[in-house]
């Protein structure tokens, strides 16, 4: 196998791995919004979530490392533009891990920090928001930059780039009535960009990059 290929093949992997972090810390910390009494009275649960939020991190922005090489030359500014921005959404989302911790525990201790009600729950409140804005608000962005790079290059299936172009604006919109209170979570609209990374990952895993046309 080339180091081109390896390359691609260590992308789809850590695309995997980004989605099943980040299923499972999820059902860890039982579910989104929920309460600072939930996740004291399940401590153990929460560590377990916050230590998979921190490998989901790092499988972050190891895609983009894996895919900047294989986009460089032909897409620089694609290249470099979906590092910072998987390396961006990695940041928010190790900020809610710190947010989240401090109600379960205090380094080097296993009993809880005892903080004030309000002060629990502010910061659970702060982690919901980290979750809205960097998988939310930040995935859309890098997910129609590549998507777009793919539809004009050739280098992946049409269908694949079509889903990032179509699912990478419908998350981002429904994110943002979520801000703004107009909307909740529509689980069907976060389907064609959950498709768009599984199906470029396993396009990945199986072909890698075909040479720009």
């Amino acid at each position: 196998m080339s180091p081109t290929r390896r390359t691609a093949v260590a992308a789809g992997i850590l695309y995997f791995v980004t989605h099943v972090t980040s299923v499972a810390a999820l059902v860890l910390y039982g579910g989104s919004g929920t309460g600072a009494d939930w996740l004291a009275a399940h401590r153990g649960s929460v560590l377990a979530g916050a230590v998979l939020e921190i490998v989901l991190a790092v499988a972050v922005v190891g895609t983009a490392v894996a895919l900047f090489p294989l986009l460089r030359e032909r897409a620089p500014a694609v290249a470099s533009g979906y590092l910072a921005l998987r390396t961006l959404e990695a940041s928010v989302i190790l900020a809610g891990v710190v947010t989240i911790l401090p109600i379960v525990a205090a380094p080097a201790s296993t009993s809880l920090p005892g903080l004030a009600p309000d002060v629990a729950q502010g910061l659970a409140l702060a982690h919901d928001w980290t979750f809205l804005i960097g998988p939310g608000l930040v995935v859309p962005v890098h997910t129609v930059l590549l998507a777009l790079h793919l539809w004009r290059s050739g280098r992946a299936p049409r269908f694949i780039a079509a889903l990032g172009l179509v699912g990478g604006p419908l998350v981002g919109l429904m994110n943002v009535g979520v801000m703004f209170g107009v909307t909740g979570i529509v689980p069907i609209l976060v389907v064609p960009v959950f498709a768009w990374e599984i199906t470029l990952a396993g396009w990945l895993i199986l072909r890698g990059l075909r040479e720009p046309s």
